[in-house]
């Protein structure tokens, strides 16, 4: 009788826990492209264009996780540029907003991946909600 009333106590626990607590949300950006998928469980829930570095700038290639995120935030390296809606992976390399929209889809950046500001606000909500700590990033070439 004891595994019944514990198989019940866990499935009651388990509905009562919000669904975005075991969400995993992956963002795959690629460099030969200059896109960036979204996906939420596995599931694609956005493509969007995006500019990476460029030249002597490159963006870095691998695996990460968010380590933080920033409303507002401005560039401590590059003459206090806008980093709107960052999401920092590494060190100083963030994805976020950029006002050179007629940029995206080629490389433009110093090394950040650069999202249009409406995809860059619904990202880092997307994260901001589901969690830093839930969310990986993918960089290829």
């Amino acid at each position: 009788m004891r595994p019944l009333v514990l198989a019940i106590a866990l499935a009651v626990a388990s509905a009562l826990v919000p669904a975005t607590a075991s969400a995993n949300v992956h963002a795959r950006i690629s460099k030969s492209s200059q896109t960036m998928q979204v996906y939420v469980n596995g599931q694609l829930y956005y493509s969007w264009p995006v500019s990476t570095g460029r030249g002597r700038y490159a963006t870095p290639s691998g695996n990460f996780r968010a380590q933080r995120l920033e409303r507002r935030w401005y560039s401590t390296k590059y003459s206090g540029a806008p980093m709107h809606n960052a999401v920092f992976y590494s060190g100083g390399y963030a994805i976020h907003a950029t006002n050179e929209v007629s940029r995206l889809g080629r490389p433009a950046s110093h090394g950040c991946v650069r999202l249009s500001p409406g995809n860059a606000a619904e990202f880092f909500q997307l994260v901001r909600s589901y969690g830093a700590g839930r969310t990986r990033i993918t960089i290829t070439h």
